[in-house]
């Protein structure tokens, strides 16, 4: 039984990004400059207030939370639902990195964004972003929690295609927000199964539903499977997990700190969170889980194949947060929410390290990506060097770096844990070689070997600036040593406390061995010995090629999904525009035309015809007053 307390205090987390977009919007280019004070600042206020508010929650006993009743919103029949946030272990891990990770990246835009004409319009998406998520992460029931949803949506599109100028932005705009409304027409249906047969959305009264839930089917299906797939789909699309993971890698498109904050501190995340959220719900469909957990290995996998062939810079960190992902989905599957949430946060710190890490390599490369144009990069920018190897290090697993603690309890849960499945824990681990692979193979191509930057951009390459250095540091920081958090134990008060062996020595050693010769594998290839990387994509021809244009997923989704529906829509427009509408409003236009020739032949300005007309019509009503 949880422990429920009210307070007033939440709504300021929400409150301070969201005054923050207020004054962007409306005032940010009337005072010049206020946007890049006003924009970070409003996110170390709610920085500040959500730490005061989890102090607020320790202090409480164990299985204690806060509810903050904003106003009553809808009371429609059994159905009620409140603007209210919910503060718990699990919203608090979340707010804190929220707010916490997304301060720094507000900071470092200050400097990436400094000659942006339109930095005042930056930082109102940026703030509004946020604010989303906090609204999603806090909802006390999931029709908040979709408003939130969908806001961060909305957001994404604003923000990848903020250059919209340029066609390729607009398009991977346009993209991510298609891909994600599939996910979120699945969402909205299982929502709608929720409140026919729970007949409530919040996230208390689904628990003391569930025994209703548990019994309840439809055309023969359990009702909590069917929505925990719905859930699943939704999911899919937010946290970019196979089939609705296209978008992510175009979002690339935009500012890298919007690649930032997208992939480390708010929406690909937001799927991870739903399904720990439900915990309750996923408990009743098993089923689920295990097709969480096939969705995530595979992913994890997939992705890292694609990373290990890519030369923009971006991009192999697009698909690692692909693959990542795959990972926080694993552990949810095999009935680990509380490592899910461990690797989300730790991932949080390394990957937003790492994308900040790469535009600082953009910034001292005049906007360059492409990592055959970069090399020997180490001497000329040392912070960033130093900090994206420990990004590196810590996304591989090598320990004591935090991922190696995240990463290695969700691989061994595979094996030992609530629901355990070996295979795919020997996929993990397959991920995990390539992912330490593809992030050696960056960090040689851009900062060991040779320099092959040209002249034009050797001539101006440099240093960040401290405003954008100084996060990258912090993030270090955290990512080197956020392994001692005690994530897990603390989610886990939320979602049941999961007990499971440590995983054992030997285990251990294969991970260890694992990352160690992903890593030493591409120091020999990229460094040692550099001819190699082209002999073997000789060698393996087609196939590599294959990897390379990312399977072509993109377009075999082309020609099955967009042709047939804009082919289909097309007919549509023709039917029922040209056909209904067009022909309802020129059928009517024919009829004007021709009765008022009609009427013209008669109107012809003759007082005598006149005349006989306002007889005959006397004569009319005379005859049917005289009859009638």
């Amino acid at each position: 039984m949880v422990t429920v307390t009210a307070t007033d205090a939440l709504r300021w987390i929400v409150l301070f990004p969201a005054l923050g977009f207020l004054w962007n919007l409306f005032l940010g280019r009337r005072f010049p400059g206020s946007a890049k004070l006003v924009g970070p600042g409003v996110l170390l206020a709610a920085f500040i207030a959500a730490v005061l508010a989890v102090l607020q929650l320790h202090a409480l006993p164990a299985q204690s939370a806060l509810r903050d009743v904003v106003f009553p919103w809808i009371d429609v029949g059994t159905l009620r639902a409140n603007v209210a946030f919910w503060l718990d272990p699990l919203s608090a891990v979340m707010v804190l990195v929220v707010t916490g990770v997304g301060f720094l990246i507000h900071v470092y835009s200050i400097g990436y964004m400094h000659d942006d004409p339109d930095v005042a319009r930056f930082f109102t998406y940026l703030n509004l972003f946020v604010t989303a998520m906090l609204v999603l992460v806090l909802a006390d029931n999931l029709l908040l929690l979709f408003m939130g949803w969908e806001g961060v949506g909305l957001c994404s599109y604003l923000l990848v295609g903020f250059w919209w100028t340029k066609e390729e932005n607009a398009t991977a705009g346009k993209k991510a927000m298609l891909a994600n409304r599939v996910g979120d027409a699945c969402f909205l249906v299982g929502l709608f199964l929720l409140i026919q047969y729970a007949q409530t959305l919040d996230f208390a009264g689904l628990e003391r539903q569930a025994d209703v839930l548990r019994v309840a089917t439809i055309g023969g299906w359990s009702v909590p499977l069917v929505v925990c797939l719905l859930l699943l789909l939704g999911a899919t699309g937010k946290s970019a997990q196979i089939p609705l993971y296209v978008w992510l890698p175009d979002a690339m498109a935009g500012p890298t700190p919007v690649s930032a904050l997208i992939h480390a501190a708010t929406m690909v995340t937001a799927g991870v969170y739903l399904t720990c959220r439900l915990h309750v719900l996923y408990a009743l469909a098993p089923e689920a889980l295990t097709a969480i957990a096939v969705v995530g290995a595979v992913t994890a996998f997939y992705a890292a194949t694609i990373a290990v062939a890519q030369m923009d810079i971006k991009k192999v960190l697009a698909y690692s947060t692909i693959s990542q992902l795959g990972y926080m989905f694993l552990g949810v599957g095999v009935g680990l929410p509380g490592a899910a949430v461990f690797h989300l946060v730790t991932h949080a710190f390394f990957k937003g390290l790492l994308f900040l890490c790469a535009g600082s390599v953009m910034h001292a490369l005049s906007g360059e990506q492409d990592m055959r144009r970069m090399g020997g990069l180490w001497r000329r920018i040392p912070i960033t060097s130093a900090t994206m190897a420990v990004g590196t290090l810590a996304i591989a697993g090598v320990p004591p770096f935090s991922g190696f603690f995240s990463k290695d309890e969700i691989i061994w849960g595979a094996f030992a844990g609530p629901h355990p499945h070996p295979v795919l824990g020997v996929v993990g681990y397959a991920a995990a070689a390539l992912t330490a692979f593809y992030m050696g193979r960056l960090m040689c191509l851009t900062f060991f070997g040779t320099s092959r930057v040209d002249a034009h951009a050797e001539h101006h390459l440099h240093e960040s600036p401290p405003v954008m250095t100084i996060p990258l540091v912090v993030l270090a920081v955290l990512a080197a040593v956020g392994g001692v958090l005690p994530v897990p134990h603390v989610v886990e008060q939320v979602t049941g406390h999961v007990r499971m062996d440590e995983a054992t020595l030997a285990a251990k050693a294969v991970a260890i061995a694992d990352t160690l010769g992903g890593l030493g594998l591409a120091w020999v290839f990229y460094v040692l010995r550099p001819e190699l990387p082209g002999n073997v994509a000789t060698a393996l021809g087609g196939f590599y090629r294959l990897v390379r244009d990312k399977y072509r997923i993109d377009e075999l989704y082309d020609r099955v999904i967009y042709r047939p529906v804009l082919a289909m829509a097309d007919a549509a427009a023709w039917v029922i525009d040209r056909g209904f509408i067009d022909g309802i409003v020129n059928g009517v236009g024919a009829f004007v035309v021709s009765t008022s020739g009609a009427w013209r032949r008669i109107q012809t300005g003759n007082v005598q015809h006149y005349a006989l007309s306002f007889l005959v019509g006397a004569l009319v009503l005379v005859t049917y007053y005289l009859v009638g």
